[in-house]
């Protein structure tokens, strides 16, 4: 009886309830398409942090000099992540700042509409994107669309931009990566050389070199060096 009592309640209840009032107002459905759009923002807010910041590039390094030194999972994903997250806002406070005072807060204010607060919200990332991109991707992607050649910033769509930053970036932290792992190769060869030359060829090399690398980083302050490339290399 109970049960029965409740399906009545609630039928009555959506049977009272008008639905014209929702949807059958312009601006309520606009209101409805902006909450959408605003959600399906905030579900790729994880994506678009990885593809338009420069975070990618400073996870790409610190994932290397953690492979060079093989010390396996040390230090641990949550830490590194966490570091390239801070760096990454180390790094944009700048851009996130002059979105925030030339589209947010006008926005805010109500001095300007949410299409023009997306426009100048625009122009900060994508000048940071384009110093940070080669010409060479770029036009790989704006080929590829059938786009002419842009003559300014406001030409270039954020469709072919964020891809073209993305391999861009890619492509100058395997650079790094690269650079990182010459000394951890030497060490390896000449530990390998050592052993083989003391006919301890049974004795894996890479448990031996693990301590010397571990100390060269230390000494030449590894990790100082290393953050202080990645933020020289976005000046």
């Amino acid at each position: 009886m109970m049960f029965d009592h409740l399906i009545l309640s609630t039928t009555g209840l959506f049977n009272n309830f008008d639905l014209t009032g929702i949807t059958g107002s312009n601006e309520n459905a606009a209101t409805t398409i902006q909450l959408f759009l605003l959600l399906t923002v905030l579900t790729l807010a994880p994506s678009i942090l990885i593809m338009m910041t420069c975070f990618t590039r400073i996870i790409i390094v610190l994932s290397f000099v953690r492979q060079g030194l093989a010390t396996q999972s040390m230090p641990p994903n949550q830490v590194l992540i966490g570091i390239a997250l801070f760096i990454t806002f180390f790094i944009m406070a700048p851009v996130m700042a002059e979105i925030n005072n030339e589209a947010l807060q006008p926005f805010a204010n109500a001095e300007i509409s949410q299409e023009e607060a997306f426009e100048r919200a625009t122009v900060p990332i994508k000048e940071f994107m384009s110093n940070h991109t080669r010409e060479k991707d770029l036009a790989l992607f704006m080929g590829y669309a059938g786009l002419e050649r842009p003559e300014t910033l406001e030409d270039i769509p954020l469709t072919a931009l964020v891809p073209a930053f993305a391999i861009s970036e890619l492509k100058t932290a395997f650079q790094i990566g690269f650079l990182i792992f010459v000394p951890f190769l030497v060490i390896d060869m000449i530990v390998a050389s050592v052993l083989m030359s003391m006919g301890m060829m049974m004795l894996p090399p890479v448990m031996i070199a693990l301590p010397f690398k571990i100390l060269l980083f230390v000494l030449v302050d590894g990790w100082y060096l290393i953050v202080q490339s990645l933020l020289l290399s976005f000046q």
